[in-house]
């Protein structure tokens, strides 16, 4: 059975605005920020190092309390996949949430101005990760207090409410931060099963001989999302994809960003490979 979960642009159909009530929204499947629809921007007038800082880092919600320091458990419903913030130029996405949750933002006079946010539409069985959405959006979306400390090795952003809820914040580098610039999107077909790695270290060192690696070929999608081209040839990927979980009979079509690794040790990769999306899987039978 194949499932084709995202045809690019057309993902933006899927999207609505979050209701203004606090009633959870309907729905289901997870994606990447880019399942969110896009809103125009909204001009950011922070600082430049703010501005900066803010798109530097993935920003992992680490703590939050009410007015009376209560911790607020509504916001931490998946213990394994903390909510997450991501600006990207003039836009901020809402990740691990029950949808994908975004909207153009500006930081003025100290504070996150956020615009209307507009949300993935799935169903969520779990009604505590369902109210996640509004418990999130309600606290962005009131012009919270913003502050950003980058004197450490772990940058912390901190924002608090007019009602006294303070959430804070750990800064993770994203892939561009780390790799010291942007990506090339490239798209992996995956296929449903591994097969023996072919790199001249693996195959020849007495432990490593039998390690197993995904099988890949390179496919290609036109402007609409559709497939164009013909596919590469498949070959096994000796190094794994960043954030990419492979399940034995499944195939997969992934969007990935490829980075170039600077100076890379002998014998290694010279690029790396980060999982952007998913773009289609099948269950292949056996």
């Amino acid at each position: 059975m194949k499932y084709r979960l995202l045809l690019l642009p057309l993902a933006l159909a899927a999207c609505s605005p979050s209701p203004q009530s606090t009633a959870p929204a309907s729905s289901t499947t997870t994606a990447s920020a880019a399942t969110a629809a896009a809103v125009p921007p909204v001009a950011n007038t922070s600082a430049p190092s703010d501005s900066n800082l803010l798109g530097q880092y993935h920003w992992q919600l680490n703590d939050a309390t009410d007015s009376a320091g209560k911790r607020i458990d509504a916001l931490f419903v998946r213990a394994d996949k903390l909510v997450q913030l991501d600006f990207n130029d003039s836009r901020v996405n809402v990740i691990n949430s029950c949808n994908v949750l975004g909207g153009g933002f500006r930081v003025e006079n100290g504070r996150l101005q956020i615009g209307p946010m507009m949300q993935s539409r799935m169903a969520c069985a779990d009604p505590g990760l369902s109210a996640l959405d509004s418990a999130i959006s309600q606290r962005l979306q009131g012009a919270p207090k913003l502050s950003l400390q980058a004197d450490s090795s772990a940058p912390r952003l901190q924002l608090i409410t007019d009602g006294g809820d303070t959430l804070s914040f750990t800064g993770v580098p994203t892939a561009e931060t780390r790799f010291g610039g942007p990506g090339e999107t490239a798209f992996l077909e995956v296929a449903a099963q591994t097969v023996p790695c072919n790199h001249p270290v693996l195959a020849n060192h007495p432990v490593l001989g039998n390690q197993q690696c995904l099988q890949v070929r390179d496919r290609f999608f036109d402007e609409h999302g559709l497939p164009s081209g013909t596919p590469g040839a498949w070959h096994p990927l000796n190094q794994d994809i960043e954030g990419y979980t492979h399940e034995p009979g499944i195939r997969n079509v992934v969007r990935v960003k490829r980075y170039a690794i600077k100076n890379p040790p002998a014998d290694t990769p010279s690029n790396a490979y980060v999982l952007d999306l998913v773009v289609e899987s099948e269950k292949i039978k056996q």
